[in-house]
């Protein structure tokens, strides 16, 4: 099954409540998993520039995340019948597969000194990998503007650096003129405050 062609990841996103959205695609993933590419439209044109949003904040390049895009959308297609309502919402499963495939993007190609350099491939503690992994699986907008409310001033800012500007630790220790361990740590910290707010075991 193709993705339907040329998304406009510029474009608004859907209207309504996260409720009434997530009760339209709900009912759209019941009719693709019966193999109805209308239903498979509709629901791409809903969500794809909040996928897209997804692939560029973890990979930054754009035909990288185009890709990644692509590969969430035939993942759906190819398991629509395996989304169960009662483990969470339909946009909830859709941004954990978007991450889970983001993140396995960006490890499939240490071979580019480049990225390597970006994302500090080589020096990220497993813990900081296993808790930004499980933040991500749960990550609904409402959820995450709420939590990252009850992290501290500092942890907020580096958080919101490293995780929705891009910035490498080094660089967010340059922004906010501290050293490199410290903006770790506030990371780290703040990455676990976000995971026990989330609920996330």
């Amino acid at each position: 099954m193709e993705t339907p062609n040329a998304p406009n990841f510029d474009a608004p996103a859907a209207p309504g409540t996260a409720v009434d959205l997530n009760s339209q695609l709900a009912a759209l993933l019941e009719r693709v998993a019966g193999g109805d590419q209308d239903a498979f439209a509709e629901f791409y044109r809903l969500t794809s520039r909040r996928v897209y949003g997804m692939a560029r904040r973890v990979l930054i390049d754009p035909e990288l995340s185009e890709d990644t895009t692509q590969e969430v959308y035939l993942q759906v297609w190819q398991n629509a019948a395996k989304f169960d309502s009662a483990s969470g919402s339909p946009l909830a499963w859709l941004m954990t597969i978007s991450h889970r495939r983001a993140v396995d993007k960006v490890r499939s190609s240490q071979s580019s000194s480049d990225r390597e350099a970006k994302y500090g491939a080589s020096s990220q503690d497993i813990d900081h990998d296993t808790v930004s992994d499980e933040v991500g699986s749960r990550l609904e907008a409402e959820a995450v503007v709420r939590c990252l409310g009850t992290l501290t001033e500092t942890q907020q800012e580096s958080v919101r650096l490293a995780y929705y500007g891009g910035l490498t630790y080094r660089e967010v220790a340059e922004k906010l003129n501290a050293a490199v361990p410290t903006i770790k740590s506030r990371i780290r910290d703040g990455l676990i405050r976000l995971k026990t707010c989330l609920g996330v075991s």
